[in-house]
């Protein structure tokens, strides 16, 4: 990382939904050659978006996606995430950064959702038995996502908390972070907190369902 800027690389975001897009233009505003992947690249809603928003970001399959990225961002549904993966190929993943940016939410009862993994696992620790040649951090899955990137509110901006096994890639996506105008990260721990870091996210739902409003965060005070 040079003069705040990550360096350029080739990214690849797979999944297409709000999650997905938020991220692929986050990288794309800053430099970055950029694939989003979904299962049918051709489909109308996510064309129409590459000629919008996503302009200047090619879209691709999950195994197009996963061999285009230098460093992968996870964003599928979070139950959908190992299917994604056995499309993708999981040898496309090898020795590569991996973003796990997802919740696994289970609404069958309604709002607010629960936990569809929890106890002695998680989502991230799933991924990442999944995919033992990769180095998967998890990040963004505490914050809604039109503040993943550029952040602001009027409180002042929250903390992003990140969890994985590879201190090089934490590295790597803290300077994402960053470079997205993250001031405040705070490492948790081994991928095995994610399990933490996915009950939070329960905490964010309901307290956006009190409020009315997701314009919120949690913010790590020290002192």
């Amino acid at each position: 990382m040079a003069d705040g800027r990550l360096a350029q690389i080739r990214v690849g975001v797979l999944g297409s939904g709000e999650v997905g897009r938020r991220l692929a233009e986050g990288f794309h505003s800053r430099g970055h050659d950029v694939m989003i992947g979904s299962r049918d690249p051709a489909k109308a809603d996510l064309r129409e978006w590459l000629s919008g928003g996503g302009v200047g970001i090619e879209a691709g399959t999950f195994a197009q996606t996963a061999t285009h990225g230098e460093l992968l961002v996870l964003a599928v549904l979070g139950d959908a995430a190992e299917d994604a993966i056995d499309d993708a190929g999981a040898a496309n993943f090898t020795g590569k950064v991996v973003i796990d940016a997802m919740n696994p939410l289970d609404f069958s009862g309604g709002f607010p959702p629960k936990l569809s993994i929890c106890g002695e696992d998680s989502l991230g620790e799933r991924v990442q038995r999944a995919l033992p040649d990769a180095k998967v951090v998890k990040a963004f899955n505490t914050i809604g996502n039109p503040y993943f990137v550029d952040p602001g509110f009027s409180d002042g901006q929250p903390t992003m908390l990140i969890a994985g096994d590879d201190d090089a890639a934490k590295r790597t996506v803290t300077d994402v972070l960053a470079d997205f105008g993250w001031s405040d990260t705070i490492d948790i721990g081994g991928i095995e907190a994610s399990r933490e870091l996915e009950a939070i996210c329960i905490a964010w739902v309901k307290i956006g369902g009190a409020r009315g409003a997701w314009d919120h965060g949690f913010k790590l005070l020290v002192g």
